[in-house]
C-alpha cells in the first residue's frame, strides 16, 4: 500500500544527516527491524487464528510463547530481531524462515563476487567496506558451498543425443591433497550442438591422464545421453583417441594444429623460429591433403637433420592432424584448432589468478562452475557459417544429422 506524505514527514522529522537514515542505528535499520517483527507477528496471528490478548485463545490448544532473538545479515549490516514463538512449536515463519541467517539476495551477492574470482578474504573485506557488514570466512564458505549441490546436478544432467563437434582441453590448478600440494589438470569438454551453439558438457579432475581416465569420461558422456559425436578436437591428450574410438567408433579425431605447432617449436632454436613457422604454414594451410603431405615431406627434408624432434611431432601425429583436410572451409575453420575451449580456459585463468591454492577438488569445481555460468551467458549465437557447416556434416557423415523433431 502507498506510504503517505504525512507518514514520511512523521518518520523523517528528526532527520539531519545521512547517518540518521543510513547509519548502523539509523532509521532504515530501525524500520527494517520494526517491519519484519510486525510481519512475523501478523504471520503468527494468522497461524493461531486469533489476535494477541484475544479471549479466543483460551483453551485453543496452542498459544503464544514469547520470542527468541535472531541476528540477520544483509546490506544494512546486522539486524537483531525478535521472532515470536508458539507453545506447540508449529509456527513456520515465511518472511524470515527458520534457520535463515541472511536476507534474501545476500547470498546471491556473495556468490556473484566469488564467481568473478574474489577470494573469501576479499569478499569479507568488500562487504565490510561497502555495507559495514562483518562476516566470517566460514560464513562465506558456507554460502558458496551451497553451490556444490548445483554443481553435482549440472555434472550429471542429461545431454543431447548428438554433438557434431566436441572440444577437450585442460587447465592446471594447485590443489591440496592428503597434506601435499599437487598440480591437477581440470579437463573441460565443450560440445557444439545441432544449432551451432556451445555448451560445457562437464569437467573432471585428474593427476594423470591416460586411456583408462578418458574411457571413464567418454563413458560418462554416453551414460548421460550422448549417442553420437562427429568430430572430437583435442590437444594431444594421451589415451583419448583410443578411449573415444572404443565408445564412439564413428567419431573422427582432430588434433589441434595450434598445439602441434607449439609442441614442435619447443625443439627449435630461437634464430630459426620465424623460418620454420613459415614452413609449417605450408602444411596446415594446404588446400588438399595431398598438397599437405608434399609440404610435410619438404619440411622433413629441410629440417630433419637439425631438428629431428620437431619433425617427429608432425610425423607421429599426422594421422589425427590430417582429419580436417577432408572437409570444406566451413568445417575446417571450426575444427582445426581448439580455440573455442582455449578462450574459455583463458577466462577461467583470470578467475583463478588470485588463488595460489585450492583446499580440495570441490573448491575448484565450485568456482569453475560459477565462472562457466557467467561466461556461457554470452554463448547465444551459433558458430559462424553454421548453416553451411551442418549441411556439409550431413553429407560427410552419411546422413547422421537427425531431422528436426
Amino acid at each position: 500500500m502507498p506510504v503517505t506524505r504525512q507518514v514520511l514527514d512523521e518518520i523523517m522529522k528528526d532527520y539531519s544527516q545521512p547517518s540518521d537514515l543510513l547509519g548502523e542505528k539509523g532509521l532504515l535499520h530501525q524500520l527494517t527491524k520494526a517491519l519484519i517483527e510486525k510481519a512475523l507477528g501478523a504471520e503468527l496471528t494468522d497461524h493461531l487464528g486469533y489476535e494477541k490478548y484475544d479471549g479466543k485463545g483460551r483453551n485453543s490448544g496452542n498459544s503464544r510463547n514469547g520470542s527468541k532473538r535472531k541476528t540477520l545479515i544483509g546490506k544494512q549490516g546486522t539486524i537483531e530481531i525478535e521472532v515470536p514463538q508458539d507453545r506447540n512449536a508449529e509456527f513456520e515463519p515465511q518472511i524470515i524462515k527458520k534457520h535463515q541467517k541472511r536476507f534474501d539476495g545476500f547470498d546471491d551477492k556473495v556468490i556473484s563476487m566469488y564467481s568473478r574470482g574474489m577470494t573469501t578474504r576479499e569478499i569479507q573485506a568488500h562487504l565490510e567496506e561497502i555495507y559495514g557488514v562483518e562476516v566470517s570466512p566460514a560464513l562465506i564458505s558456507e554460502v558458496t558451498n551451497a553451490v556444490l549441490e548445483d554443481v553435482r546436478a549440472w555434472q550429471t544432467r542429461p545431454l543431447n543425443a548428438v554433438y557434431p563437434i566436441v572440444y577437450l582441453d585442460a587447465i592446471q590448478a594447485k590443489v591440496r591433497s592428503e597434506g601435499k600440494v599437487i598440480s591437477k589438470a581440470i579437463y573441460l569438454a565443450i560440445g557444439v550442438n545441432l544449432k551451432g551453439t556451445k555448451e560445457v558438457l562437464g569437467m573432471w579432475a585428474s593427476e594423470n591422464e591416460g586411456a583408462r581416465f578418458w574411457l571413464s569420461v567418454v563413458t560418462e558422456l554416453k551414460n548421460r545421453g550422448v549417442k553420437d559425436i562427429f568430430l572430437a578436437c583435442i590437444d594431444g591428450l594421451k589415451g583419448f583417441p583410443e578411449a573415444i574410438e572404443a565408445v564412439f567408433p564413428k567419431t573422427q579425431i582432430q588434433l589441434c594444429v595450434i598445439h602441434v605447432i607449439r609442441n614442435s617449436l619447443a625443439y627449435v632454436s630461437y634464430k630459426d623460429l620465424k623460418t620454420i613457422t613459415s614452413d609449417m604454414k605450408l602444411i596446415y594451410q594446404a588446400v588438399t591433403e595431398t598438397d599437405a603431405e608434399i609440404a610435410l615431406e619438404l619440411f622433413a627434408d629441410k629440417w630433419l637433420a637439425r631438428y629431428p624432434m620437431a619433425v617427429q611431432v608432425w610425423k607421429t601425429n599426422w594421422k589425427h592432424i590430417r582429419t580436417f583436410f577432408a572437409f570444406p572451409m566451413e568445417i575446417r575453420k571450426a575444427i582445426y584448432t581448439t580455440n573455442a575451449i582455449e578462450s574459455l580456459n583463458f577466462s577461467l585463468r583470470k578467475v583463478i589468478k588470485n588463488r595460489a591454492l585450492f583446499p580440495n577438488d570441490d573448491s575448484v569445481f565450485k568456482l569453475f562452475y560459477l565462472a562457466i555460468k557467467n561466461i556461457s551467458k554470452k554463448w547465444t549465437m551459433p558458430i559462424r557459417n553454421w548453416a553451411d557447416a551442418i549441411n556439409q556434416f550431413n553429407i560427410f557423415f552419411d546422413n547422421r544429422v537427425p531431422l528436426p523433431s
